[in-house]
């Protein structure tokens, strides 16, 4: 595998294969059996932890690298991104020999060893196992290509990865080119990576459980080491007596079943104004061809990520606080299965009989697009499972068709139930209500939970 750097390279699929092609798709990729979870479609489930069990948890900790090793970590990003397009660039370049060689993980693998004793400055400085993890990565995208080809979706082939688009390396194994808590008899908490040293960490917290891989990544210019730990203990809380169905929404964040609204923060409509002032100033310094950014080009950039990090934080600890509240006091959570991607789809175009196009309310659905997305909901739901997880609650997904326009009092379904956003009258029993809490108690009913006395 000759070493090339790639990074402004760009991609698409490899020439002269026809995407309908499948008998090339299962010949690529017909050896490996599916992935865990994969072509598996969620059906409602119930999570229950009792005492004496255990998760798997992740924990996020700041690092405090000197500048030297500030430096050497990011080189050693820019190594492994070095690698990973070396490697997609030897895939490409084998499927499009005569005689469509395919090349595997095992393969590349294989070349690592000779690779590390060609560049040992470089490559060789580095832990084996984090670059078999880089290996993984780019196995892992191969093989979700060849599924999305399979199923007919678009298909997205891997692209090479820019200095600025590669932020993470992981150890598979703790103890394998890294070490977590390297410096045991010091008060200081330290992780160690092969080829940087002992770097100081802000713990915040305890590590529980036992640690099973290790990942330093790269937020804009700060650094962050990830552990990830099996055998994290289950700490049941208290019962409470309590369940709830709850309904997501735009205009309220979440309603309850028991009649609490939650609201909705809207961080990225209060950022509005910052953000459009940096991104004005950001396009006053187009990309140079070849060149990139100016100095003052990407000082703007990164001003505009830091407003976007910004946004996501908040996002993140207005969901961790609304999770656990809602863990704190009800023993069962039932929520709906949304499927994000297909409600935030746009419209298809209305062809019109004179060669034009009818309007289809594209401008309408974009804007409520962009307030679906910008509620987090599936964030906030895979959040709110895993802390019902680690205190022994339980959650219950159930099916959301139909929940805001089915009747709690009659079970007469219509659409026209719903009159407004948030009225609804049936039109058979005249029974009236909030329609997001209609909707939240159908959600409970459907979980098989009794309605709060407030309903």
């Amino acid at each position: 595998m000759t070493l090339v750097k790639l990074s402004s390279a760009r991609c698409a699929w490899p020439a002269g294969c026809d995407l309908s092609d499948k008998a090339v798709v299962d010949r690529e990729y017909a050896h490996r059996a599916p992935m865990r979870g994969q072509h598996r479609r969620r059906t409602p489930a119930m999570n229950t932890n009792g005492g004496g069990a255990s998760v798997r948890r992740a924990f996020k900790f700041l690092l405090r690298p000197t500048r030297r090793q500030g430096q050497a970590l990011t080189l050693m990003l820019a190594d492994h991104c070095l690698l990973y397009n070396a490697a997609l660039q030897e895939r490409r370049d084998a499927y499009r020999h005569g005689s469509k060689t395919t090349v595997r993980y095992g393969d590349q693998s294989a070349q690592l060893k000779e690779i590390r004793a060609v560049d040992p400055d470089r490559q060789g400085r580095w832990s084996f196992s984090s670059q078999q993890a880089t290996l993984r990565r780019l196995d892992r995208a191969m093989q979700a290509f060849f599924r999305r080809v399979r199923a007919g979706e678009a298909p997205g082939y891997p692209r090479f990865k820019g200095g600025g688009r590669f932020d993470t390396v992981d150890f598979p194994r703790d103890g394998d080119g890294c070490r977590w808590d390297s410096t045991p008899t010091e008060p200081v908490t330290r992780v160690r990576f092969q080829g940087v040293g002992h770097i100081r960490v802000h713990r915040h917290r305890p590590v529980l459980g036992r640690v099973k891989t290790v990942s330093v990544k790269r937020e804009g210019r700060r650094w962050f080491v990830i552990v990830s730990c099996d055998d994290v203990p289950v700490r049941p809380l208290p019962e409470s007596g309590s369940s709830i169905g709850i309904d997501m929404g735009v205009v309220h964040f979440l309603t309850t079943s028991g009649g609490e609204h939650v609201a909705n923060p809207r961080f990225l409509a209060r950022s509005e104004d910052r953000l459009a002032a940096g991104q004005r100033e950001l396009a006053r310094f187009p990309r140079r061809p070849r060149c990139g950014r100016s100095r003052r080009g990407r000082v703007a950039a990164a001003r505009v990520a830091a407003i976007h990090r910004k946004i996501r934080r908040q996002r993140l600890d207005h969901a961790h606080k609304t999770a656990l509240n809602l863990v704190r006091q009800h023993d069962v959570i039932a929520y709906e299965r949304l499927n994000i991607a297909g409600m935030t789809r746009a419209p298809k175009p209305r062809p019109g009989l004179e060669g034009d196009y009818q309007p289809n309310g594209a401008a309408a659905k974009a804007t409520l697009n962009r307030s679906i997305l910008e509620s987090g909901w599936r964030s906030f739901l895979t959040i709110l499972v895993g802390k019902a997880e680690s205190a022994g609650r339980r959650t219950i997904e159930v099916d959301a068709r139909g929940t805001s326009r089915t009747c709690t009092n009659c079970g007469h379904v219509a659409a026209e139930n719903r009159l407004t956003q948030a009225e609804f009258v049936c039109m058979r029993c005249g029974f009236t209500g909030h329609a997001d809490w209609v909707a939240a108690c159908n959600i409970a009913l459907r979980a098989g939970l009794a309605l709060p006395a407030a309903a």
